[in-house]
């Protein structure tokens, strides 16, 4: 399996991409729930076969270890193996039947019945930091499949060894099932990006990446002459509040933790809880200082290392800004992927006043820790906060007297609201929601979780359509054996006339 840089897609090897994915559409979209499920069950089979050969390719791309790769490869198996239990159990479909009324009221009804049906091709633009589990055929090609859509991937030009060879492992695995040719396929190079977003054979665009990065390509969608939807997950703070009482139950505890989440892969994960909230009378800031890790933290690339070096010199030397653990200088060390952690601290009031300057992301080993002299304070900082993925309380218990106004709070603006955990590790499950208000994502959807199939489906109702003709998941014989909703109420029984 070879390991080398793919070369740039060629102008005429694209137009056949984007022509076999349009030509796959239909097929896909008409295949049993039973085949699609078989089909990612084989891709998931095909990367733990294939995790010995593709986790040192990994590796050598992003420095991020082989243990933690390993991880990477089975974690995005079991979310591969998660869809197809999905798309067999049926009621991501939604399907609805509401039978032919001449009582109903105001009027007489005619029988409609409605259900999700998958957009066409979608374009995936993979993320560095995961290169398994946000990659080629991480989660959003994962939902994509599942939900009937071809995909058509965009290398990352961070993972130049592990591309090519990820591919052919995810390729050979679908036709392997027999998926129709054109189902997935990857393109290469930095132009190739825009062609995607705007080519009228592209239906929805998965985006994981840069908050500059994935705004250009989500006005590239919207400016299309018809605008298709475009699901960028992009930046996030994902503060953590700890209340007085926590603070003095547990505060070196939760110091600690805070290092360990923090700095957990170099600062490289979007869960990041780049904002820690504590009280002014606390000693947290003291065991920060004192247990901070202070070794160098290899990242991604290079270009990484540049931005981090630039933005935390810069939030360590804003006026009211105190280093808790020195930056790297700025001609950095002889390693360019090569950082030393940053923690630096600020006051409540300082960043009421400078918070557009301050609550800005770096991404990797940085933390920003905010003491706070009343906890008065805490719910009006809350609201400083663009939208995030996450955002954590590290309350005493139920009782603590600030923690329900500052959930409520922050309910508003996040996606995850987590208690006494947190936010670095993204579990794969039925009920994950891995999104939130802008700036964090550009929609409302997740990335993680069932319901991520939704962004790649569009509702279609079908009024007095003979019951032949119907989709098999509308028949009135249920022969999916799929929840639906008939006249009101989830049954799994057949409609009776």
């Amino acid at each position: 399996m070879p390991g080398t840089a793919e070369a740039d897609t060629t102008p005429d090897e694209y137009e056949a991409v984007l022509t076999a994915a349009a030509a796959a559409a239909p097929e896909l979209a008409a295949m049993a729930p039973t085949d699609r499920a078989a089909m990612l069950r084989a891709v998931a089979t095909a990367l733990r076969t294939h995790s010995d050969e593709l986790v040192p390719l990994a590796d050598e791309d992003s420095s991020l270890g082989t243990a933690r790769l390993a991880g990477e490869v089975d974690r995005t198996a079991v979310q591969l193996e998660m869809f197809a239990d999905a798309v067999e159990e049926g009621s991501w479909l939604e399907a609805i039947i509401d039978p032919a009324d001449q009582d109903a009221q105001p009027a007489p009804r005619p029988d409609l019945r409605r259900m999700l049906v998958p957009l066409g091709p979608v374009a995936v633009f993979g993320a560095s930091n995961f290169p398994f589990a946000f990659g080629l055929c991480g989660g959003d090609t994962a939902s994509a499949l599942a939900a009937g859509c071809p995909v058509v991937a965009k290398a990352h030009p961070a993972q130049p060894r592990l591309s090519g060879p990820y591919a052919h492992v995810v390729s050979d695995a679908l036709h392997s099932t027999g998926a129709p040719e054109g189902t997935f396929a990857v393109v290469h190079g930095m132009d190739v990006g825009r062609d995607l977003v705007t080519d009228p054979r592209i239906t929805a665009v998965g985006f994981t990446g840069s908050t500059t990065g994935g705004r250009a390509l989500a006005d590239l969608a919207a400016a299309r002459p018809t605008p298709i939807p475009f699901y960028g997950e992009l930046g996030s703070l994902n503060p953590v509040f700890v209340t007085p009482a926590a603070a003095r139950t547990r505060g070196k505890e939760i110091a600690r933790e805070f290092l360990g989440s923090v700095f957990l892969g170099a600062g490289q994960f979007c869960t990041k809880p780049g904002v820690l909230l504590i009280p002014e009378e606390s000693d947290l800031e003291d065991v920060l200082a004192a247990e901070a890790a202070t070794a160098p933290m290899r990242l991604l690339h290079a270009g990484l290392g540049v931005a981090f070096r630039r933005l935390s010199a810069d939030l360590a030397g804003f006026p009211g800004v105190r280093t808790i653990t020195a930056p790297t200088p700025e001609d950095g060390p002889a390693d360019p992927l090569a950082v030393r952690p940053v923690l630096v601290g600020t006051t409540m009031a300082t960043l009421a006043e400078h918070a557009d300057s301050l609550l800005t992301e770096c991404f990797g080993p940085f933390g920003l820790v905010v003491s706070y002299a009343d906890p008065a304070e805490l719910v009006p900082t809350a609201q400083l906060f663009e939208g995030t993925l996450t955002a954590t309380v590290q309350g005493e218990d139920a009782s603590d007297p600030h923690a329900a106004a500052l959930l409520a709070e922050l309910g508003g603006a996040t996606g995850r609201l987590i208690w006494n955990g947190w936010p670095t590790g993204v579990a794969v499950s039925w009920a994950q929601h891995h999104g939130g208000p802008y700036p964090a994502t550009t929609t409302m959807h997740t990335s993680v979780g069932v319901t991520a199939l939704r962004r790649f489906l569009r509702p279609i109702a079908y009024q007095s359509v003979p019951d032949p003709l119907l989709p098999p998941a509308l028949r009135d014989r249920n022969e999916l054996g799929i929840p639906r909703r008939v006249d009101g109420a989830l049954t799994t029984a057949d409609v009776t006339r």
